[in-house]
């Protein structure tokens, strides 16, 4: 995926084939948002010939890194940015919600579980709880899976699951939790492995792993994650995914931003499976 998002890349020039100079806007960030940010320089691009958009993935702390160190105009971010980073910025960024994800809990299709609450999921990454039985399922080993530090999942997860939003909590990820490059590597090791659990975008979510429905406590519903649930806020893990850029942006950023917050941009949000943004 990371290399379909560099085949957009220019070396900063050149020009179109109607020999206009090309003009470079550079997209970094968010894995989760990464077929989505490449839909949308692959639609737009087709559309302004003399613009190039180069998009890299990385994870979401990386773009946002690489807004602060100048290296991209356009951030992708899967969590909010937080106040240590803006006040690395030269200016206060601009934050644009560009769709709502379900960040979905998946395990392989043959494992029995088929349901659990914050707090079991909780513990299930903490390692307080460490084998399928314990849930309902099978006497195996649960086999932990997560993004890497750098991922705005990541961050997601550990805050609204691990620590259940406690933003006093100093909860962390079990040591034998086995952190994974990208979103597609998640899903990837969890249909090898039927004792595995992990978290994905529901973008990425393909027939071949099981979606658990959760519920945010013990006597609460448990909701399945989908579009539906996601925009109504009945599904408990339903989250913002955001574009950031620092200061003033350029017209051609702005017109960029504006399509995709627009009726075009939107259809491809809803077309690749995300919720898309309120108006």
């Amino acid at each position: 995926m990371l290399a379909l998002g560099l085949l957009n890349m220019s070396c900063g020039g050149g020009r179109s084939d109607t020999g206009e100079a090309v003009r470079m806007i550079q997209n970094t960030g968010s894995d989760t948002m990464l077929q989505l940010a490449q839909a949308w320089a692959e639609t737009y691009g087709a559309l302004h010939p003399e613009l190039s958009i180069a998009v890299t993935g990385g994870g979401s702390g990386a773009g946002i890194a690489a807004l602060i160190n100048g290296t991209t105009e356009v951030a992708n971010a899967s969590r909010r940015i937080k106040d240590e980073e803006v006040a690395k910025l030269p200016s206060p960024p601009q934050e644009h919600q560009v769709a709502v994800d379900a960040l979905a809990v998946i395990v392989h299709p043959d494992n029995p579980v088929s349901q659990l609450t914050l707090r079991q999921l909780s513990d299930v990454y903490q390692g307080k709880v460490t084998n399928w039985r314990q849930l309902g399922g099978l006497d195996a080993p649960i086999i932990l899976l997560s993004r890497e530090t750098n991922s705005g999942t990541h961050v997601y997860f550990l805050e609204e699951v691990l620590r259940l939003g406690d933003k006093e909590s100093t909860d962390i990820f079990a040591s034998q939790t086995l952190l994974m490059p990208s979103s597609v590597g998640i899903t990837s090791e969890i249909r090898r492995n039927p004792n595995a659990i992990g978290y994905d975008g529901l973008g990425y979510v393909t027939a071949e792993e099981k979606v658990l429905a959760l519920a945010d406590s013990d006597d609460g519903r448990y909701v399945r994650p989908s579009v539906a649930t996601a925009r109504d806020g009945s599904y408990p893990l339903a989250r913002g995914l955001f574009l950031y850029t620092s200061g003033q942006e350029r017209a051609e950023v702005k017109d960029y931003i504006a399509w995709i917050m627009g009726d075009d941009g939107q259809a491809i949000v809803a077309r690749l499976g995300f919720v898309a943004s309120e108006k």
